[in-house]
């Protein structure tokens, strides 16, 4: 089944149970021995053959993307009680919400294209997450979306904008261009990008700087403490690699270089809980070219990062943590060679493929975007029946 999952983007772009001292090994032993099961729903989709959920809120308002008929443009959607709302585009072909957000007043963040061409034929960001063709040659901006009303959000003034995350104070953070040509960037980018904070008020933003000696910085997450998290680096391509030599936090605006698990490129902060428990991935090796060979990772508020590790699978050499929830528990993807990826779900130390833990379920869970509080997984899965990739919501079965 794993061949006709196909090839994952890397540029997507985050979760572990923390227990006290003390209770580890009680609170361990209690999950091995009565797991948590989980039912699966598949959320409806715009009519094309791929959706993705990447975003779940405490209230359960799930976003992602979902292809249109031909699957030659995507638009950014919400699931609201299993109901379907198209959230449009500012003008563009395609938009799509890529991390978590975790506003629950209705505030959703994410990206698209505007109908203006793109000055400098840039690639930029993304490119990675709109589908063939359409993905490049128009402006992208980040936009904010409440109350059925799409708005863009302002760069640093440059061409092109990505927003990530928002949380219940009403910032939004994400990444901008600003109107610096940038000598470490690698063809077709052209201009430096930096870190911001857009908010609460409209039209407000707010840089956030880069490590001292690195040119760019991105954001991608944030928590309602006001904790930003994301990257630092050069320019590159503008889509991970040497743009994320570090992982970063940012405490009142100064950026806090979190560490690495002994790599030198796609260190990517990802998501970020109240208490300040980072997940994200990070190479585990030095590669000369910054080839992705990346694993999920953990970093607890105040200790050092966390090597995750892969599925026990065959073939499984990379791994990515994209959501962490209240209690830490940490979804993401394990996956081969090829990319070819299954959802785990990592909590008491333990990583376990999500499709284990749903009874009777006959699809392939590909994906784990992310994790409410009240343990609600979301992601993308192969429907084998129908032939396409879904979104799904995995939802605790009461015992």
């Amino acid at each position: 089944m794993t061949t006709s999952i196909g090839r994952c983007l890397i540029a997507t772009a985050a979760l572990a149970l923390v227990v006290g001292p003390g209770q580890a090994g009680d609170r361990a032993a209690v999950t091995q021995a009565t797991p948590v099961l989980y039912s699966v729903t598949h959320l409806p989709s715009l009519g094309g053959g791929s959706s993705l959920a990447g975003s779940i809120n405490n209230r359960g308002w799930v976003a992602g993307r979902s292809n249109l008929p031909g699957n030659r443009t995507r638009h950014a959607v919400l699931w609201r009680s299993g109901v379907l709302t198209d959230l449009g585009t500012l003008g563009g072909p395609n938009s799509n919400i890529v991390w978590p957000v975790k506003n629950t007043s209705g505030l959703l963040a994410g990206i698209s294209q505007t109908a203006e061409p793109d000055p400098l034929g840039e690639a930029w960001s993304c490119s990675a997450f709109f589908p063939g063709a359409t993905g490049r040659g128009y402006r992208c901006l980040g936009f904010a979306w409440q109350d059925g009303v799409m708005r863009a959000l302002p760069t640093l003034g440059g061409t092109h904008g990505f927003a990530t995350g928002a949380n219940n104070r009403g910032e939004i953070v994400g990444w901008a261009e600003n109107t610096v040509h940038d000598p470490t960037c690698v063809a077709p980018q052209v201009l430096q990008f930096r870190a911001v904070i857009w908010g609460p008020g409209e039209g407000a933003i707010l840089e956030l700087p880069p490590l001292p000696g690195d040119s760019v910085s991105a954001a991608t997450a944030l928590n309602d403490r006001g904790q930003v998290v994301g990257i630092s680096g050069i320019c590159d391509d503008a889509v991970g690699k040497f743009s994320a030599i570090h992982a970063v936090l940012w405490q009142d605006g100064v950026p806090i270089d979190i560490g690495n698990i002994g790599g030198n490129a796609w260190n990517t902060s990802m998501a970020i809980n109240h208490r300040g428990d980072i997940v994200g991935f990070a190479n585990v090796s030095v590669t000369p070219n910054g080839e992705f060979n990346a694993h999920a990772f953990l970093r607890k508020a105040g200790e050092e990062m966390q090597d995750l590790g892969t599925l026990p699978l065959p073939g499984h050499v990379f791994s990515q943590a994209y959501g962490i929830n209240a209690d830490g528990q940490v979804v993401g993807r394990s996956c081969d060679a090829d990319f070819n990826c299954v959802a785990f779900l990592w909590q008491d130390g333990v990583m376990t493929e999500l499709r284990t833990l749903v009874p009777g379920y006959t699809g392939v869970l590909t994906h784990a975007g992310d994790i409410d509080d009240t343990g609600r997984i979301v992601g993308q899965a192969f429907d084998p029946v129908a032939g396409v990739f879904v979104a799904y919501v995995a939802t605790p079965i009461e015992p």
